[in-house]
């Protein structure tokens, strides 16, 4: 259950990145399908202001021990040093003892970093720090061309925005695909992101239904269950292949065939969600034809399987 928030801060918070856990966790949204979080900052002395990169001070009204009612430790960026508090090293510490899951934005690795959790696990930050985490920490697998990387309950992002993807990430695994994709919606982000920075769309909502890119989303969310060449998708559009081609990754931020693969695994998983439909009936439903490719793309696309991706998102409901 994802209900308490701690946000632990320390001298020379990045802003955006504080303000990204806040955008996320923080908010109130007035949705029906998305919950309010008991959202909390806290420093190593609450009421002690902390500075920030862009000058302003933030002064966290709790301590660190929040850490034992927090169901997420959400760590923002800061300025890269060697010292940080040796209180919120521990605290850190003693929750990934524990088991909680502990979720860090760009340079915000570091700090886990300095508090031993990065040894021997995967793990992401922004990619001008990459060699720098690297030295530092010798048996952390660092991740480049990632957006963030999950090993076991630690979460760790590339820089910046890339912190939206995580956070979304978590709510979607804690609390499922229809309240992660509401919020993205509130948020104005898109649901899902590949590694590499391109972008995936739910459910496009064309902007001018006379564009013939937005016809062909139009139609491919129609019949996900089709199989589409470029060719003809390009036919469909009125253009030539050439320039289908680059309008489509431009309206879409991937490739039609990605695209569309995509489109069929987010309408599955929220078959798998929302019903008691058959593995079999929603491979159909969603596109992918047969239970045995869909089983495939998500042991590749999610690290999962139908049936383990419906039990958990059962499991968060019943926790609600």
């Amino acid at each position: 259950m994802l209900n308490t928030i701690a946000v632990p801060l320390v001298d020379q918070l990045a802003v955006f990145e504080f303000g990204v856990i806040c955008e996320v966790f923080g908010g109130r949204r007035n949705d029906p399908d998305i919950p309010d979080f008991d959202f909390r900052v806290c420093g190593v002395e609450a009421g002690v202001p902390l500075t920030t990169a862009a000058g302003p001070q933030i002064t966290p009204v709790f301590d660190l021990s929040i850490f034992d009612e927090a169901d997420l430790i959400a760590v923002p960026a800061a300025s890269i040093r060697t010292n940080y508090p040796p209180e919120l090293l521990a605290a850190l510490g003693r929750a990934d003892a524990e088991g909680k899951t502990i979720l860090s934005i760009c340079s915000g690795a570091f700090i886990l970093g300095a508090a031993g959790l990065l040894d021997g696990r995967d793990c992401a930050t922004h990619w001008k720090y990459i060699d720098e985490l690297r030295a530092r920490h010798p048996s952390a697998r660092v991740h480049e061309d990632v957006l963030y990387v999950e090993d076991g309950n630690l979460v760790t992002s590339a820089g910046t925005a890339a912190g939206v993807d995580a956070s979304l990430h978590i709510i979607r695994k804690e609390l499922g695909m229809v309240v992660a994709n509401t919020l993205a919606r509130h948020m104005v982000v898109a649901p899902v992101r590949e590694g590499d920075q391109r972008q995936y769309i739910e459910r496009p909502v064309p902007r001018d239904s006379k564009d013939g890119v937005a016809r062909v989303l139009e139609h491919m969310t129609a019949n996900l269950g089709d199989d589409f060449s470029i060719a003809e998708l390009a036919d469909y559009a009125h253009m030539s292949r050439r320039s289908f081609t680059r309008r489509f990754a431009q309206e879409a931020g991937t490739t039609p065939m990605k695209w569309l693969a995509s489109q069929r695994l987010l309408a599955s998983r929220h078959l798998l969600e929302t019903t008691t439909l058959d593995l079999e009936s929603i491979a159909r439903d969603s596109g992918f034809g047969s239970a045995s490719i869909m089983r495939k793309h998500y042991r590749t696309q999610l690290g999962t399987t139908p049936t383990l991706y419906r039990r958990d998102s059962q499991r968060t409901r019943q926790s609600e």
